[in-house]
């Protein structure tokens, strides 16, 4: 009897869309906190390879602890003999010996400056030659996601959703292994490329299973929403949850505790979604037709926009704190928590907010918001003055992601048939793109024009695409599309509609 009970609570559970939604969201949450936790931790271990025997964290505390003394240091009186004759001057022996013993002292203080200059100027250079190794490395997920994407979401078409998210565990799983014990860079490379694979595998077919299992456009903006939230926790969580294990426990830690719950997302998949082939009943749109559509096009493109800034500060915006405010590892960590608290609160009150003032307006507000955020965040002298920048680029990037991912699936509906492998494929290359251009251009803007015309190039982009949304206000549907097609191309049946006017008077 109890083992009936059990198996009947496991058949509801299989069948809850919320349960689809907590796995769907997990999985995120764990993708996105092995995509952010790296970020303070790789720039200064790739440093560090680089330089055994100055490592950044002695060199940033010997900058915090013993900063350059400019000052002249008072000496004590001696009453050592001198063999130099007076010669009738003024100037007594013991005044000579005084002023001998500070001009050796300021000459020595001179020579420590100027050294420190030095070192400071060549960690300066090494610093912005980091820049680009980082920002290739952090890419290459990006890359690897962008040509796996094209496979996945056809491939969700022919069996299902539940096979590939489950791919996407064992993907992720591994990858992270790797990153633990990855004491290279071309190792450490591999894993986030790897990563790019299984991130393909959950995102796309977790979407797809998600505007599947919610058909009503409002209840998939709220599921999205949840979901976005999820991905939002992992980018809050992971930046300083990798500074502090890798300051106070090791490299390995952080990579380590991840794997251990990844495995526990693999296992609740296994019980409650039974990976196995399920085919589609309906005719799946062809990948051609939703690239060329252009309402699908312009929503990818904010996605692709609005992710692009905060996507090249992960690789320049720890390097750039250490060069101008010698900032420490957990401050690096820090300095990303404020956008991610409130991507966390944009995408969660976006989520149902954006479906009834429109989509489109929030996207193009929220467009514009992250391009005055992304000119401010420069402009700051300290840590403290980062806290607001930050904190506007996330609640904005949350108003465009919680907006047009749900428009994808909305945009599908209305204007193709309602399978969503294929358009989340899309929405999770305009992601990667934004996310793949970024840290790869990174490294080289900041070594040509400055980090700080890098994010104004990037904050003028936002702004001019921000007024493209408007056309995503009223979208034509897929009958009005016929209808268009059928009057410019066959005059009988417009003879037929003039017959049957004629007709009813």
């Amino acid at each position: 009897m109890a083992g009936g009970e059990f198996r009947g609570w496991l058949q509801r559970c299989r069948e809850s869309r919320s349960l689809v939604l907590v796995i769907v969201a997990v999985a995120l949450l764990l993708d996105n906190m092995l995509l952010t936790t790296v970020v303070p931790i790789i720039p200064e271990f790739l440093y560090d390879m680089k330089h055994p025997n100055a490592t950044l964290s002695e060199r940033l505390e010997g900058a915090e602890h013993h900063p350059p003394k400019l000052t002249t240091t008072t000496v004590a009186p001696t009453t050592s003999g001198c063999s130099c004759p007076t010669n009738g001057s003024n100037n007594s022996p013991l005044e000579f010996i005084l002023s001998t013993s500070a001009t050796s002292i300021e000459t020595t203080t001179i020579n420590q400056t100027a050294a420190e200059i030095l070192e400071n100027k060549q960690r300066h250079k090494d610093l912005t030659e980091e820049t680009v190794a980082v920002g290739m490395m952090f890419a290459s997920k990006a890359f690897v996601q962008l040509l796996a994407n094209p496979v996945v979401g056809p491939l969700t078409h022919k069996i299902g959703y539940s096979i590939p998210m489950f791919t996407g565990f064992i993907i992720m799983f591994l990858s992270t292994l790797i990153f633990a014990f990855g004491r290279s860079y071309g190792i450490l490379f591999l894993a986030r490329a790897l990563q790019g694979i299984g991130s393909s595998c959950s995102s796309v077919s977790g979407m797809g299973m998600l505007a599947e299992r919610y058909q009503d456009d409002k209840e998939r903006g709220n599921a999205m929403g949840i979901a976005l939230g999820g991905l939002a926790l992992g980018v809050l969580i992971g930046p300083p949850f990798g500074g502090l294990m890798y300051e106070f426990v090791g490299k390995s830690a952080p990579f380590l505790i991840l794997s251990a719950l990844a495995l526990g997302d693999g296992l609740l998949q296994l019980l409650m979604l039974q990976p196995s082939v399920v085919y589609t009943e309906a005719e799946p749109p062809s990948l051609k037709s939703l690239v060329t559509d252009p309402y699908i096009l312009l929503a990818a493109g904010a996605i692709s926009f609005g992710n692009m800034g905060i996507a090249m500060l992960e690789p320049s915006l720890p390097l750039w704190m250490m060069d101008t405010m010698s900032a420490s590892r957990w401050k690096q960590g820090a300095t990303f928590l404020p956008a991610s608290i409130s991507y966390l609160i944009g995408t969660n009150l976006f989520g149902p907010l954006g479906h009834r003032m429109g989509r489109w307006l929030a996207a193009c507000i929220g467009l514009v918001v992250i391009g005055f955020c992304l000119m401010a965040i420069p402009l700051a002298k300290s840590i403290n003055h980062l806290i607001l920048p930050n904190a506007g680029l996330g609640f904005a990037i949350g108003m465009v992601d919680s907006s047009m991912m749900p428009e994808l699936g909305y945009l599908v509906d209305i204007r193709h048939s309602a399978v969503y492998g294929s358009v989340y494929a899309i929405g999770d290359v305009a992601f990667c793109l934004g996310f793949a251009i970024g840290p790869a251009l990174s490294g080289t803007l900041v070594n040509t024009i400055g980090f700080e015309w890098m994010l104004f190039g990037i904050a003028i982009l936002n702004f001019c695409y921000a007024p493209f949304m408007y056309f995503l206000k009223n979208p034509p549907t897929k009958e009005e599309k016929k209808s268009l097609i059928v009057g410019e191309k066959s005059p009988s049946v417009r003879y037929v509609t003039y017959e049957n006017e004629e007709e009813d008077q």
